[in-house]
């Protein structure tokens, strides 16, 4: 009789697979180095002016013991500056989007979403009683031919920028193929916030189309260099997430210091040039690609700015080259990626020099092969 391979030994084989593929994920410290690696595209971490707090937690879940007026008085600002009927505040993107699509769709409606969607996403549709299928990433007949297969309430879930790729989903075409079929879109902002529109509204207000999208979510942990997340929606919505979202009914609220440091990011978005300069930045590194490095290149407008490096061993080399030059930034691998799509992803900041973009554009050229 063979041995059952107990629970711990499962776990070591699973690592191991991982270690022998050379896509073993580790924790870094790498902040001694120059930051083409974080999300933070505005160095807001580093320059917010919080207000202190004497609290130390929010002592239970909104619904018990942590809701307060500071919150009521942020989500009507955070309103008020996407032109949006409510807000809710959640504790980060992952739980806004675990909770949010979990519940919104029910037994016999459908969710779409693109292929390339977050895993919050995907978490938060696994758990939802609606069938689901994918779309190929921004393509509108892949979307049509998903839309005609579909039965009840459609929602078609896409992101404004994709973190991984860099570039932006086709809004207007998407909300007009989605008004044939009565579909109704969530849009996550996660990558847009601070970065696209005149104060970083993000990309549906940048186009005036708010008003056409069924909910939206903003994520605080990347351009706003906090913690959080909000969902934009009806006073319907917002309702309906109080009494039904699991994520959001039994979590601790965000204690006072993290509501503090949200409110701050969105008063620095109306009254710094940090937007202006990172999209001057962003200008530059396209301006110093030579063709080599564009043939790798994924075409995108935003900060993130991908070179395809097929191979877990070779992007691994480019991105131990970049850290021995004192560039941090990342191999993106599979399965985080399509196997044969890894990719080295560089994140432009307002805060980097024109200095080191050129040591940064110089040095890929150099490992780029």
């Amino acid at each position: 009789m063979s041995k059952t391979q107990s629970l711990e030994e499962k776990l070591q084989l699973k690592l191991a697979l991982r270690k022998q593929n050379n896509s073993l994920r580790v924790l870094h410290d790498k902040s001694s180095l120059i930051d083409f690696c974080s999300n933070d595209y505005l160095g807001f971490s580093q320059t917010l002016n919080v207000k202190p707090s004497t609290l130390s937690g929010a002592t239970g879940s909104r619904l018990i013991s942590g809701n307060s007026s500071q919150f009521e008085q942020l989500e009507s600002k955070i309103a008020n500056f996407h032109q949006s009927e409510t807000a809710l505040i959640c504790n980060s993107g992952y739980d806004a989007n675990i909770g949010l699509f979990s519940c919104i769709a029910h037994k016999g409606d459908t969710i779409i979403y693109d292929q390339y969607i977050h895993a919050s996403i995907r978490d938060g549709i696994r758990l939802s009683k609606a069938r689901s299928f994918s779309f190929e990433h921004n393509s509108l007949p892949s979307l049509q031919k998903k839309l005609e297969q579909a039965s009840g309430n459609i929602i078609v879930a896409i992101e404004s920028i994709y973190s991984m790729d860099g570039d932006c989903a086709p809004l207007e075409e998407i909300i007009t193929l989605c008004e044939q079929y009565k579909a109704h879109i969530i849009l996550d902002e996660a990558h847009a916030m601070g970065v696209l529109g005149e104060k970083g509204e993000g990309l549906a207000q940048s186009l005036q189309l708010q008003d056409k999208l069924f909910a939206r979510v903003q994520t605080f942990g990347k351009a706003m260099g906090c913690h959080g997340a909000a969902i934009l929606g009806s006073e319907t919505l917002k309702n309906y997430l109080i009494n039904y979202s699991r994520s959001f009914i039994y979590s601790t609220a965000l204690a006072a210091h993290s509501l503090n440091s949200i409110n701050a990011a969105y008063t620095k978005l109306t009254s710094d040039d940090d937007i202006s300069n990172l999209h001057k930045n962003i200008s530059q590194f396209k301006s110093l690609l030579s063709d080599t490095l564009k043939s790798k290149w994924i075409e995108s407008e935003s900060p993130i700015q991908c070179f395809l490096i097929p191979g877990v061993d070779e992007a691994k080399r480019v991105e131990a080259g970049l850290q021995v030059k004192g560039l941090n930034s990342r191999a993106i691998l599979h399965p985080t990626v399509e196997e044969g799509k890894e990719r080295i992803r560089i994140c432009i900041h307002s805060f980097n020099s024109a200095q080191e973009i050129k040591l940064c554009i110089d040095s890929l050229e150099e490992l780029i092969k």
